[in-house]
């Protein structure tokens, strides 16, 4: 599961990130060999490494690049931080597309809040464990069951970076996973098992979702060893804009317990619907954070899953494949937005480099990174945008062609 971190720490305006007081970053969580209860878990990473631990930022244009936090166990007892630990290609071995399947929403139209054992009944059997296989190890995490036919949704980061996937139902069948695709703005993902006469989950509507309603979440906290765990609490804020690793999820808040994990697992409203695929919770580096913990709405999930099983992708989404944080004059150094990585496969790698302050895009002054973004948006892949940019007391000039964002994810 993701962790999206609240740091109080101050830092001076030209290397402040945005927002100032969010700092994600994407782990792993619940091995099986090594459950460690540290002050601040590790959240909803698609499980706790069985072997090792491994970090990825994402890349886009926001205005900041955040950095991997924190270390993972090995089983051996060593440590390695994220830059010791090599992220790979997402290997998987891919399903077909394209047979009309779609995600089915339907409304609790006249039904009766149903008892927590109830749900728990109802839902238990749509919950499987994931595991995720990369040359640093194993990792789990939760999916929930969205067809009889064997159609699994996830989160994006359960399964990024590896080369074998399976899923383990409540029976205790393991079935090989093929990845039908999978979205890291989103953090979705969906995979195909060779299963038949599954139980799926009722999937509902989460735009009807008010503050103070009742949800529960049911995932895998800690690995297989808890697998199937329930918690309960409330939706807390909806609609909520959270800053993870580059990109802008719109989430669900609640105070459902989520731990490392739960990534992929189900949020249920009191009517044994799913309404969200749960993927994040908020923690500290010095206080103790609780009661904070986020989903995907539905809402989103079936936009992105019917892209998906149609496509394999999400298209249209044009990307210049940098990242980009805002920064004040200072001496001879213009307002603008500097560069902090550049993407390779990129037609922005090798023109842009980073430190490169942008203040022009198609003659649009540039200052934030939200300016810089209007401009884009205007655009589709395969067109041009000129960039005027400052670099080490030069002022340049380069036409980048915006691709395809789902192209520059390994």
């Amino acid at each position: 599961m993701r962790g999206y971190y609240y740091d109080r720490e101050e830092l001076p305006p030209a290397v402040r990130p945005a927002p100032p007081a969010a700092r994600p970053s994407r782990r792993r969580g619940g091995g099986k060999a090594v459950v460690l209860f540290l002050c601040t878990l590790l959240v909803l990473a698609g499980g706790t490494a069985l072997m090792a631990a491994w970090d990825a930022s994402r890349l886009a244009e926001t205005e900041t690049q955040f950095r991997q936090e924190g270390r993972q166990p090995w089983e051996n007892g060593e440590d390695w931080t994220a830059e010791e630990v090599p992220s790979g290609k997402t290997t998987v071995e891919r399903a077909p597309t394209g047979d009309g399947t779609t995600l089915t929403i339907a409304a609790a139209v006249g039904e009766e809040p149903h008892s927590f054992q109830q749900i728990y009944q109802e839902n238990i059997a749509s919950i499987v464990s994931i595991r995720a296989v990369s040359d640093q190890g194993m990792y789990f995490g939760t999916g929930v069951i969205m067809t009889e036919n064997g159609y699994l949704i996830t989160n994006a980061h359960v399964i990024e970076g590896c080369g074998q996937v399976s899923a383990v139902l409540q029976d205790e069948q393991v079935y090989p996973a093929l990845l039908v695709g999978y979205d890291v703005q989103s953090d979705l993902a969906v995979l195909k098992i060779d299963a038949r006469d599954l139980t799926p989950a009722r999937f509902g509507d989460s735009s009807a979702l008010q503050v103070g309603d009742t949800v529960l979440a049911i995932g895998n906290p800690l690995g297989e060893e808890l697998r199937g765990t329930m918690t309960d609490g409330i939706i807390s804020a909806i609609n909520r804009d959270v800053y993870v690793d580059g990109y802008t999820m719109v989430l669900l808040q609640t105070t459902a317990a989520l731990n490392s994990g739960n990534s992929g697992g189900a949020l249920i409203n009191q009517y044994g619907q799913v309404v969200g695929i749960t993927n994040l919770k908020m923690e500290s580096y010095d206080s103790t954070v609780e009661g904070l913990g986020f989903a995907i709405p539905t809402a989103t999930v079936k936009t992105i899953v019917d892209e998906l099983i149609a496509h394999g992708v999400v298209t249209g989404r044009p990307t210049i494949g940098i990242t980009v944080r805002a920064v004040t004059a200072y001496g001879s150094m213009p307002a603008g937005v500097r560069v902090e990585s550049v993407q390779a496969g990129a037609d922005a790698d090798g023109k842009l480099e980073v430190g490169d302050i942008i203040t022009l895009a198609n003659g649009t002054p540039i200052t934030t990174t939200d300016e810089l973004l209007a401009v884009k948006e205007q655009l589709s892949a395969g067109d041009v945008l000129t960039l005027r940019f400052w670099r080490e007391g030069l002022w340049l000039e380069a036409d980048v062609t915006l691709v395809e964002q789902y192209t520059l994810e390994g």
